[in-house]
């Protein structure tokens, strides 16, 4: 085997190793992503249970939009989807 072979076979290893670590980084944060939006959901409900027991009508509801911004903001992301509709409610 020559030298140029060698290097040819170490570049594809390296390439496929950086590939995986893409791939599992990519994976993690999608990982992230689906936890924070799963807790942030269950505070939404949470808290709008909370506020109508108190008998304050002011909920949000639980749909594409904000499981994308809890999803993405985590718990401030919920605090924003209340704070919104507060202010919606003026």
């Amino acid at each position: 085997m020559d030298i140029k072979m060698s290097m040819q076979i170490l570049a594809g290893v390296c390439g496929v190793v950086l590939i995986i670590l893409l791939l599992k980084r990519k994976l993690q944060v999608f990982l992230e992503f689906l936890i924070r939006a799963g807790v942030g959901v269950a505070m939404i409900l949470w808290i709008n249970h909370i506020l109508l027991q108190q008998g304050i009508l002011l909920a949000v509801g639980v749909n594409f939009w904000s499981l994308l911004t809890s999803g993405t903001l985590g718990i401030p992301g919920v605090a924003l989807l209340f704070a919104i509709m507060a202010v919606q409610n003026l």
